[in-house]
């Protein structure tokens, strides 16, 4: 046997013990010393597989068997679980899901910001842990193995999809909206668009739900041209689930495989759906940012609230305001909100949605968060706190210098990335604020993705 089928045999018959659970949810183990990142497994559990990949300081693997089995393994209940890319903890029990999810928290203010002194709380964990999404999006593609397909991307693969007739986080309607719909074009022989050779027609199916209105909306993203068979269509859809109460078409006629477009054609209805946050009424449109557990938005926002304290003396920053709903969910324990966000798009929504619900104590200003800091300092001389709800990546570091020079009495960080929110944090106590709480939340149960709220204080 030669050196190199040696070092292969080897490669593919390690034994080792699952430790930990990883920030990106792979399983974490050792081989010779060297820490490897499995594909699947739970701490407590021993696998047999093969090195995939080395690196200098970890590897990565693939298990190929099961042969110690941990007590907090359950079974996946969805029958797609072994190749979905989605609900990759599924087959871990979800009070165990909890921990490893506040873990993570802990974990990335320890490592990365080098925190390890702060007060956390425990996580507060989804009543609702099935069906709670209110948007799901479905990929159109042409398989060399299964031709036809509407469904969602394999595990580790991109630019693979497999066909799919329920999903169990989304609503039973919406499921019988995936298999119709699938139903529907292959019966039309609309071209489905392939994402190799860029062919075709159709290519996402976007469904987003009233979770508290019961309104579902129906956003098919295309290449360019009319939607073929539009009055059967509506026909068709409004029969099956009478609540579908718009639908539209986003044209994408570029290449990026992405589920909205640069144009829009309502095709029925007003061309938004309105969802019900505590009393106040927000209208969604195709591409609106809306938090995808209306559920849980409900007790984050509600604990955003609660832990920062707000008064009728206090002039509230919303930055990274999106569209409104924190802002205008606070604006009546405030004296005022100025809300700032770069996607035009959103601020239109973010008026639209004020304009709504009568609240004339807000304003929102279309900028980046760094620039309007920088450039306008001079209308949050009087603020008084601050909630900050970043894309994943964080602030932007000149965003955060000028946030510290600003020096806000308090801050509330709403962060669902806690690594980029413990390098943020280490920068803010730094610049001499403390960390009176973080509150880690689970938006998405069955995921390794968690939500913290975080109060600093001057």
């Amino acid at each position: 046997m030669s050196a190199t089928d040696r070092n292969s045999s080897q490669n593919r018959n390690i034994e080792a013990q699952i430790t930990d659970l990883a920030f990106d949810g792979k399983a974490v183990g050792q081989i010779d010393g060297k820490i490897t990142f499995f594909d699947s497994g739970l701490p407590g559990e021993t696998v047999r597989g093969e090195v995939t990949r080395k690196k200098a300081r970890y590897n990565y693997a693939r298990v190929s068997q099961l042969l110690v089995k941990s007590p907090d393994r359950i079974d996946a209940p969805c029958r797609h679980f072994e190749i979905c890319g989605g609900c990759t903890w599924q087959d871990l029990n979800y009070e165990k899901q909890l921990f490893y999810k506040r873990k993570q928290v802990v974990d990335c203010l320890r490592h990365i910001g080098h925190l390890d002194n702060v007060p956390i709380g425990e996580i507060i964990g989804a009543g609702s842990q099935f069906f709670y999404r209110n948007k799901m999006e479905f990929s159109f593609n042409t398989d060399p193995e299964q031709g036809f397909v509407l469904g969602l991307h394999r595990r580790g693969q991109f630019d693979r999809i497999f066909d799919i007739n329920q999903c169990l986080l989304q609503s039973e309607n919406s499921n019988r909206i995936t298999v119709w719909f699938r139903q529907f074009v292959e019966e039309k022989k609309i071209p489905v668009y392939n994402i190799i050779d860029h062919s075709g027609f159709v290519r996402f199916l976007v469904i987003r739900e009233g979770k508290n209105t019961e309104q579902v909306m129906l956003n098919i993203v295309t290449a360019d041209g009319d939607m073929p068979y539009l009055d059967e269509l509506i026909s068709e859809a409004t029969s099956l689930v009478p609540s579908i109460t718009t639908i539209v078409q986003n044209i994408n006629s570029a290449k990026a495989n992405i589920a909205r477009g640069d144009r829009e054609k309502i095709l029925f209805g007003p061309g938004f759906i309105e969802e019900k946050l505590f009393e106040y009424t927000f209208r969604i449109y195709p591409n609106s940012f809306f938090q995808t557990n209306t559920y849980q938005a409900e007790r984050l926002y509600g604990l955003i609230y609660d832990m920062l304290e707000p008064s009728k003396d206090d002039l509230m920053l919303d930055l990274y305001c999106g569209a409104g709903t924190i802002g205008i969910c606070a604006a009546g324990r405030v004296g005022s909100v100025i809300g700032v966000e770069l996607e035009p798009a959103a601020i239109r929504a973010a008026r639209e949605n004020a304009d709504l619900n009568n609240i004339g104590n807000i304003v929102f200003h279309i900028d980046s968060v760094q620039n309007i800091l920088m450039q306008k300092r001079g209308i949050f001389d009087s603020a008084s706190c601050a909630v900050i709800d970043p894309p994943r990546a964080g602030l932007h570091p000149k965003a955060l210098k000028y946030l510290a020079e600003l020096a806000l009495p308090r801050l509330a960080y709403v962060s669902c990335n806690p690594a980029t929110f413990a390098r943020d944090a280490a920068f803010l106590m730094q610049a001499g604020y403390k960390i009176i709480d973080i509150t880690p939340i689970d938006m998405f149960p069955h995921t390794m993705h968690i939500e913290l709220v975080a109060i600093l204080k001057k």
